[in-house]
């Protein structure tokens, strides 16, 4: 039977990666007191006597046993930790250099979800091609066209992100104060407003054009992205980029960046900008807010290029990993 390193389960990211498969494949659970993310993790589960009773180890993220007799698989979902500088860290770099690197090499195989983080996988780890395979992600039930939609009295961009650096959103704020649209718009982020962002808004006087949801949850960001006039995601960096897919699945059009997964998650059904550039996303704003039949034509490509994102996709992809690995014994679904 397959041991899943069920620690992981959780609302978002790999979090959120982890439970929907866990939903669907027939896999004990392994639980613990220590934290996944821990760098001692991969030496704690070394000595984890339960995980030598079982088959094989399946890790949604990137541990795994770094002394073990059984296979495992682990997930790298990009290298955000070492491809930008604003979330690496010394501890970080050493991790990944030294205990992840061990980990790649000794695995079963590796998953990951684009094929720009398999090339990435392939030129850090200098791991075979053919032991990575790319499993993808999905589209959770909440997010589709047809629901409550989110209003205000005016117009409003929806932005799906978080505080981080390489989420562009400084940038992102600057060229929508520059663009023609914010005239008569709002600029809708999830979260909580930080002290860089409130200084700059309030440099900009612009206090009552920026609005920041706080936390919320699946049904109410879907909500968000339906009555939102186009989703906006100018990140400079990620493996997947999940909120593309959710807009899509809403019937939302969709701005986002042309580097790293992005423009492979998009394909021709999003405006595809320069992160670097405020101009350029500026001018996308401008356009896409002036043009209904353009908003029309990304919409219905969104909501068919969503068709290719579901949960059990991205199950058959891993049952079909399993299948080449020789382990098609194990696999079960719930």
């Amino acid at each position: 039977m397959i041991l899943f390193d069920s620690r992981w389960i959780g609302d978002h990211g790999i979090g959120r990666f982890a439970k929907e498969i866990y939903d669907r494949m027939d896999m004990k659970g392994f639980y613990n007191t220590y934290k996944p993310t821990s760098p001692y993790d991969p030496l704690r589960l070394s000595f984890n006597k339960n995980i030598s009773s079982y088959d094989l180890f399946f890790s949604p993220g990137y541990n795994a046993p770094l002394i073990s007799k059984k296979p495992y698989i682990l997930t790298i979902h990009d290298l955000n930790h070492i491809d930008r500088k604003e979330n690496s860290s010394i501890l970080k770099n050493i991790y990944y250099r030294t205990v992840l690197a061990i980990l790649c090499q000794k695995s079963l195989a590796i998953f990951t979800v684009s094929e720009f983080s398999k090339r990435r996988i392939v030129e850090f780890f200098h791991v075979p091609r053919q032991k990575i395979f790319v499993v993808g992600n999905g589209v959770s039930a909440e997010f589709l066209p047809y629901g409550r939609k989110q209003s205000y009295d005016k117009p409003y961009i929806f932005c799906v992100s978080n505080r981080k650096g390489h989420k562009n959103e400084v940038n992102l704020i600057n060229a929508f104060i520059n663009s023609n649209f914010s005239k008569s718009a709002y600029l809708v982020f999830t979260g909580n407003i930080n002290q860089q962002l409130k200084s700059l808004i309030s440099s900009l006087d612009v206090e009552k054009k920026v609005i920041f949801t706080g936390r919320i949850t699946d049904a109410e960001m879907a909500s968000f992205y339906r009555g939102a006039i186009f989703s906006i995601f100018p990140s400079y960096y990620e493996g997947f980029g999940l909120p593309i897919v959710e807009s899509f699945a809403c019937g939302t059009p969709v701005i986002t960046s042309n580097v790293t997964s992005m423009p492979e998650i998009a394909g021709q059904a999003a405006l595809l900008v320069n992160p670097d550039s405020q101009q350029e996303i500026s001018n996308a704003i401008d356009i896409l807010s002036a043009n209904i039949e353009l908003r029309k034509d990304l919409s219905l490509q969104g909501l068919e290029r969503a068709k290719f994102y579901t949960w059990d996709k991205v199950v058959s992809r891993i049952e079909e990993a399993f299948k080449l690995l020789g382990y098609d014994d194990l696999i079960k679904r719930i």
